[in-house]
């Protein structure tokens, strides 16, 4: 059985989630992925979406305010074994329908050059490619996407 739940960033399960993520980034981009960690932190956040599949934590994501309009879509993960479950797709809408109730139209997001997976999906969900934003401007291992909600 599949669930979907909010909550804030010092839950448990998202918090061991986020952690195999940048296990996972670490892996993925090695010595580059360090100049993300000041991006990623997560810390006080309390727009979190975790993906429950037989009350096993296996996805997550949450958003940050990026403007008066807009959400930052961030820390999008599931477990490799449960991709392709739907879960992904679940987590994600979450978060948009959460930001459409707090008066956001707009969303946009970063996701590396590497992970081709994420960016097809993001893609399938509505996303296109933008130039990329703020601390991403000059960086040659982000595509940043957004969506109007």
């Amino acid at each position: 059985m599949i669930k979907i739940i909010r909550d804030k960033s010092d839950n448990r399960d998202f918090q061991e989630l986020i952690l195999l993520l940048d296990n996972e980034l670490d892996l993925r981009y090695g010595n580059i992925q360090e100049q993300y960690n000041a991006f990623n932190k997560v810390d006080s956040i309390d727009t979190v979406v975790i993906g429950y599949i037989d009350n096993n934590p296996v996805g997550c994501g949450c958003f940050k305010v990026f403007n008066n309009n807009t959400i930052e879509i961030k820390r999008m993960i599931v477990k490799p074994e449960s991709r392709g479950s739907g879960i992904a797709k679940l987590i994600l809408t979450e978060l948009e329908k959460w930001a459409i109730e707090k008066g956001f139209s707009k969303s946009v997001l970063e996701t590396g050059i590497k992970q081709p997976d994420a960016i097809r999906f993001y893609i399938k969900l509505g996303y296109t490619r933008i130039d990329n934003y703020g601390q991403y401007k000059d960086n040659q291992n982000s595509i940043c996407m957004s969506k109007e909600l």
